[in-house]
């Protein structure tokens, strides 16, 4: 994974380009912790060769496991950085496309990069917090 720090009028921002065999989720908690990224939101695209994706299932209060054992294309990755007990949580989302044309999307649970993926990091001038709702287990952002 190669990182480079770039700055602008609105604050400072990462480019990432992960390469073959990097695990993105992985990637992304070693980099927001090298980082010290307390608020950031990022987007991405590239290709997959395996992943893990997660639906959250409302009446079981867990998420269901998709997984995509096949070459996949990154259309869209969205996601966000906050802080959650003090470290930073990774909240990505994927929509993946297949070489049928077809889709599949999902919470990135885990996923290896081949042969990149290149991600855009903008941080947030203020610290973003998440808190564990106690309904669902899971942890929400407090804002």
């Amino acid at each position: 994974m190669n990182v480079r720090e770039i700055s602008w009028s609105g604050g400072r921002g990462l480019v990432v380009v992960f390469a073959k065999g990097d695990e993105f989720m992985a990637g992304m908690k070693n980099l927001a912790s090298t980082y010290q990224l307390s608020g950031a939101s990022f987007s991405g695209i590239g290709a997959f060769s395996t992943s893990l994706l997660g639906f959250f299932d409302r009446s079981r209060m867990e998420y269901v496991k998709i997984p995509v054992d096949e070459q996949v294309e990154v259309l869209t990755l969205a996601g966000n950085i906050a802080l959650n007990e003090g470290k930073p949580k990774i909240h990505p989302h994927v929509v993946l496309g297949k070489i049928d044309g077809s889709t599949v999307g999902g919470h990135i649970l885990e996923a290896h990069v081949w042969p990149t993926l290149e991600v855009i990091i903008h941080e947030t001038p203020t610290t973003l917090q998440r808190h564990t709702d106690p309904e669902t287990g899971l942890a929400l952002l407090n804002i």
